[in-house]
């Protein structure tokens, strides 16, 4: 079969199952786009920019667990995918990258929007390639989804000069298998690894078990439940773990580290055992590795050789898939009555793992997080900007089922949120999909409205609006003698704390209610804690787009907090 470098690239998109393409079009990749012009088994979604489509990629494939596709062209087109690409690296999530490249001949010569894209990426991919020759391009392909998808996830890159777009391959056929020599990821654990693990199990007297995104990439919240409910340990989750166990579960503590619940932070820091499954140790979690969990012994389970002992010494390393590796646990784990570990850990839990000081004239961010939850029984998939909302997101928010927060953890990407709702929610046509946000990020990739109108996605966006750069504003609150540095998003550089913060809130740069009205998306504000409800209803019940705006204490902080450098029991209250 006779076929040009970009009906490849295209075909080679349909052979992998791939539906939906996330991309901006530009001088090097006009022929793919010409190809995609005509091909009904893809939809391509035009975003407003290059950074847009790489988050709506990635949001795609954590909300669906699938490959993310995003498309660009070379130069400047490629360089603003990098941040969208370094935020799939450091979550673990499939995705592949497709850049135009100036004509082969022209390559190091610094051509007109040429970039050693190959280059740049090497640091935040799993693996790039540059095709040289068109008969290269279909076992290219193949390659980087079978990379993305298998072992650790992770984004691959594929750049692609205009000339191998162009050219012609006489005798096309897409690869039915792939094996690569050199990548061979373990699945399944060693059977005498897992033995060692159930014994220290059955051994533990204050055990504990820590869940993070591996779980959810693995598909192994079922076997994870299974084992904490056969044993009874107290399950904490990671940031990135959050939906891989029930958060209204009896056995769930929360999740730990800087911004985490006081009650999982005390567990670790008491237990004799950590089981760790598909979490890999972030400093964020535990504070002063120093000072970590003192007195525990550590099994971790990870598909990634490499994130075992990086950060944590380890006493029983169990190498492979998550699910296939706790299935096997569980058919040799012995059973565990609730004892005086789990009363304990039940009293430090108390009634609630988080709690905020109510207020009667300012809108409490944690207020409307929680009213979210109640108003959507936790049946939505809730996205997240970075900063303040995020944690309050993490902590308030109970989620029930994997998949069901999108939010960047390792990269801590501020613009993430909006063009990752638009790609969730296209994974899940029916499914509530709400980006919270701030009004700091929000205004990073705001250029988005425009896509999500057109395309008439239904994103709700949620804008906790503080006037300020919220998490830095924290810092400098608390250790910074409240010099408000640049953070201040309403007064300026050398802003001061408010002495009538309400007359603040007053100051709407930019009106967001009129900004999303311009894209003629429906908005609703709250200026009072007695609106709350009735904004996120009525947003709620908006068919199509909605954006709600929250006018909340400006000078909020979010507790509790470890501070950077400290031990997990070193905890700030508020």
């Amino acid at each position: 079969m006779k076929k040009t470098g970009a009906q490849i690239v295209v075909d080679a998109l349909v052979q992998e199952g791939v539906k939906i393409v996330f991309g901006y079009p530009g001088g090097t990749v006009i022929p793919i786009f010409d190809v995609l012009y005509d091909t009904k088994e893809l939809t391509l979604v035009l975003t407003r920019h290059e950074q847009g489509a790489a988050h709506a990629a990635d949001g795609y494939a954590r909300a669906t667990g699938e490959v993310g596709v995003c498309l660009a062209t070379s130069g400047p087109g490629a360089l603003n995918i990098m941040t969208g690409i370094a935020t799939a690296y450091l979550d673990s999530i499939p995705m592949v990258a497709i850049t135009g490249q100036v004509a082969s001949p022209l390559l190091g010569t610094d051509a007109f929007q040429e970039a050693d894209v190959v280059g740049v990426s090497r640091s935040i991919t799993k693996h790039n390639f540059l095709v040289k020759d068109v008969k290269d391009l279909p076992l290219v392909f193949k390659k980087a989804f079978h990379i993305a998808r298998t072992g650790r996830p992770g984004p691959v890159l594929i750049d692609v000069p205009i000339d191998i777009s162009r050219s012609i391959l006489e005798n096309y056929e897409y690869p039915a298998e792939i094996s690569i020599r050199s990548y061979k990821p373990t699945f399944d654990g060693h059977p005498k690894q897992i033995e060692k693990a159930a014994a220290m199990i059955a051994a533990a007297k204050k055990p504990l078990i820590f869940g993070g995104g591996g779980v959810i990439a693995a598909g192994a919240h079922e076997e994870l439940k299974w084992l904490a409910e056969t044993t009874n340990i107290p399950v904490t989750l990671s940031m990135m773990g959050l939906g891989a166990f029930p958060g209204d579960h009896p056995l769930f503590i929360g999740m730990p580290g800087m911004h985490g619940a006081k009650c999982a932070n005390r567990v670790f820091q008491e237990c004799d055992l950590i089981v760790s499954v598909g979490a890999r140790f972030d400093d964020r979690v535990t504070g002063f590795v120093a000072r970590f969990a003192p007195n525990a012994k550590v099994i971790h389970i990870d598909v990634d050789p490499a994130s075992v002992s990086k950060i944590v010494e380890v006493d029983i390393p169990v190498v492979g898939d998550a699910k296939s590796i706790l299935t096997a646990l569980n058919k040799i784990v012995k059973p565990r009555a609730a004892d005086v570990w789990n009363e304990t850990v039940s009293d430090y839990k108390g009634a609630k793992l988080f709690s905020y000081q109510t207020s009667d004239t300012d809108i409490k961010p944690q207020a409307v997080i929680e009213k979210l939850f109640d108003l959507t029984g936790g049946n939505a998939v809730i996205c997240t900007e970075v900063g303040q909302h995020q944690m309050w997101v993490a902590q308030y928010f109970k989620f029930l089922r994997p998949r069901t927060l999108v939010s960047s953890g390792g990269l801590g990407t501020m613009g993430f949120g909006l063009p990752a709702a638009m790609g969730a929610a296209l994974a899940n046509p029916g499914c509530p999909v709400f980006d919270v946000a701030g009004d700091g990020s929000i205004q990073m990739n705001i250029q988005e409205l425009a896509t999500i109108a057109i395309n008439k996605i239904p994103v709700k966006t949620v804008i906790l609006n503080n006037c300020y750069l919220g998490m830095v504003r924290q810092w400098q609150d608390l250790f910074y003698g409240k010099r408000y540095s640049s953070t201040c998003l309403r007064r300026g550089i050398d802003c001061t704390p408010c002495t009538d913060p309400r007359e603040c809130k007053k100051i709407y740069t930019p009106d967001f209610i009129a900004l999303a009205k311009a894209y003629g998306i429906e908005a609703f504000r709250a200026e009072k804690p007695a609106d709350v409800e009735q904004v996120l209803r009525d947003g709620i019940a908006v068919d199509g787009p909605a954006v709600m705006e929250f006018m909340i204490a400006p000078e909020e902080n979010v507790y509790p907090m470890v501070p950077a450098g400290k031990s997990l029991d070193e905890i700030l209250e508020g």
